[in-house]
């Protein structure tokens, strides 16, 4: 008896750990979401002027968006990924794309140029993810006009720079391995290390993540790369929908 009832008391103890340790992932993920705007004490990066450009940078929650803007993000969104996504499993699905750049969760990097023509944004949500307090970056979609020349690396570091700042601990993404352009460019801005394989389920997509310490954009990091998928719902500890499960 009495050895039994230390091993429940051991698993007990256990549980309570694991519940306190959920509830302390779940806190950070709610302070990042309470935020007016991750972006307001960095506004060196609300501006960038290189290499021919010169836009400035909002980050904003899609509530807080116009229709315009967010028609906009959308029509490219679906301008720049309707055949990537039809030559995966999920194919291509207006209304469910439009419901997820407009959940209630999401966050929007918006850059402007002429304080008045959106050029490239950055969809993400503060959110858990295998258990950890994440940054999740669902969308990196530039006008053909403003691309290579670095503003999608500088919104990748803008991301990084908001996941240090509210103590998230991984900057991650979902990109389709098909796609191998955008997979090597997020390999190499999250400085991804590590790799493990993708499950069988989901060939064709690779979950990009990096951890670690993060400094202004640079960080000393490891990497997960394994598979998420859209729209599967799975219920985070959170009690959150999390569609990258």
């Amino acid at each position: 008896m009495g050895r039994k009832s230390s091993k429940a008391k051991e698993k007990k103890q256990k549980r309570l750990e694991e519940r306190a340790a959920m509830d302390a992932v779940c806190a950070k993920v709610d302070a990042a979401n309470r935020l007016g705007d991750p972006l307001e004490a960095f506004p060196v990066f609300k501006k960038y002027d290189r290499n021919g450009l010169n836009v400035s940078i909002e980050c904003k929650r899609v509530s807080g968006l116009e229709p315009a803007t967010v028609d906009w993000a959308f029509d490219l969104t679906k301008t720049n990924m309707q055949t990537m996504y039809e030559q995966s499993e999920w194919g291509w699905k207006d209304r469910e794309k439009r419901e997820e750049m407009t959940d209630d969760r999401a966050w929007y990097l918006i850059a402007w140029e002429n304080s008045s023509v959106p050029v490239a944004f950055s969809h993400f949500r503060f959110d858990v993810e295998c258990g950890d307090e994440v940054l999740y970056c669902y969308e990196v979609q530039l006008e053909s006009k403003v691309r290579r020349k670095g503003l999608g690396k500088f919104l990748i570091q803008i991301l990084q720079l908001m996941a240090n700042s509210t103590q998230m601990k991984k900057v991650m993404l979902t990109v389709f391995k098909h796609n191998h352009g955008a997979y090597q460019f997020f390999r190499e801005a999250l400085h991804a290390t590590e790799a493990i394989s993708t499950p069988p389920e989901v060939p064709s997509l690779g979950q990009l993540g990096q951890s670690g310490p993060l400094e202004t954009g640079q960080p000393d990091a490891g990497v997960l790369l394994g598979c998420g998928g859209e729209g599967s719902g799975t219920v985070s500890p959170c009690g959150a929908s999390s569609p990258h499960t």
